[in-house]
């Protein structure tokens, strides 16, 4: 049965792969709507490759240089093509009501395209863990039972291993982390790493702000909290290990005593396609491990001291329900001025960790989007101040 897509972030590292296991599967899948930032030339290629008949671009200055694109491609057809443009325009295209909508998009910016795509009954193909961390009482509240398939591939491969067993036996989810680029250095030789070194992951091919979150493990706070919403298993029965081959994504521990991982090769277009044909599997989606050749797994602890975002991600999770929020608005703000030179490595989970201990919080059954965006608001102009310092 063909399903339909909408792709949320078209132009992006996930995006890009989607279209890719689409591309590779014809018939399979029809795509709706494509939704970019302000990448014009990239939208209007993957609108005439793929015969999307409505695009989204988040910058609501690019839609005549979008429509020139698309007509130099289309010709007359594109004028049969839909441009919607402005801050709005991925919520509006997820709600639109496709069976599948990919939200690739990075930040907390997604939240609003992540509840437009749930009330439309769409089901959510959720790379952006941004809106579920901060607006995960919001999130799980407009999820019907099984509408979010997650394509992170750690929480893929957590939702591939409960197949196994009923929620009810699980003892706990282990994540695993590669480490990132600095596995094993200290805190003190973390002060001196420059962006273009901690963008250099040795395993995984991300954008920029994931890749420096992967260096510094903040992704692996944020994928805990992820887990915790997704599974609705305890914080602490969320455990964190090292695993620096990748091959292993995440394991499910059952009260038994046994223990179910997910193992492939570390490819995006793996998770993705599970995440747009789910619960099916597609064909030949890439090569699976070449077990006639010797290879070592490992598994080492999680250094806390020198990373220690993981121990932040757990708290803010325990403090309230806006302190995620505020952990995700902090630590963007300090990437960003990261990856511009504007502060040091160490300066990121410094920050993230100053404004967190500043937030007094607030309960879960006064959180509405406008309470989670006003709360992000005060995050991040705090987080310049100490960021300006």
């Amino acid at each position: 049965m063909t399903r339909t897509v909408t792709v949320l972030g078209s132009t992006g590292s996930i995006g890009t792969q989607a279209l890719e296991v689409v591309a590779a599967h014809p018939g399979r899948f029809v795509v709706d709507a494509l939704v970019a930032g302000s990448d014009v030339a990239v939208l209007a290629e993957q609108a005439a490759r793929f015969g999307v008949r409505v695009v989204g671009l988040a910058d609501p200055d690019a839609g005549p240089a979008l429509r020139d694109a698309l007509a130099a491609r289309l010709g007359p057809a594109a004028a049969r093509v839909e441009v919607v443009t402005g801050p709005s325009a991925a919520a509006d295209l997820a709600g639109r009501g496709s069976a599948v909508v990919l939200n690739g998009i990075t930040g907390s910016v997604g939240l609003r395209p992540t509840l437009a795509a749930l009330a439309a009954g769409s089901t959510l193909a959720l790379a952006n863990k941004e809106s579920l961390v901060v607006g995960g009482a919001l999130v799980r509240a407009a999820a019907r039972e099984g509408q979010v398939v997650p394509v992170d591939s750690e929480h893929s491969a957590i939702a591939q291993a409960l197949r196994g067993g009923a929620r009810h036996e699980v003892r706990r989810l282990v994540l695993t982390a590669s480490g990132g680029p600095f596995r094993g250095r200290t805190r003190a030789e973390l002060r001196d790493v420059t962006p273009a070194q901690a963008l250099a992951h040795p395993t995984w091919s991300m954008g920029p702000v994931v890749t420096v979150n992967s260096a510094t493990l903040m992704n692996k706070g944020l994928e805990l909290i992820e887990a915790h919403l997704l599974f609705d298993v305890p914080a602490q029965d969320v455990t964190v290990v090292v695993h620096p081959q990748s091959v292993v994504h995440s394991m499910v521990e059952f009260r038994d005593g046994s223990t179910l991982a997910q193992a492939s090769p570390p490819d995006m277009r793996l998770p993705i396609a599970l995440g747009l044909s789910w619960p099916e599997r597609l064909d030949a989606v890439v090569p699976g491990c070449d077990w006639t050749r010797a290879a070592t797994w490992t598994f080492e602890p999680l250094d806390d001291d020198a990373f220690p975002a993981v121990g932040m991600a757990r708290a803010a999770l325990a403090a309230s329900a806006t302190h995620p929020a505020v952990l995700n608005a902090a630590n963007e703000q300090a990437v960003a001025a990261f990856l511009a030179g504007r502060a040091g490595f160490a300066a990121i989970v410094d920050v993230v960790a100053q404004v967190l201990g500043e937030h007094e919080g607030l309960a879960a059954d006064v959180v509405t989007v406008d309470v989670v965006e006003d709360v992000e608001r005060w995050a991040r102009a705090r987080a310049d101040e100490l960021l300006a310092r």
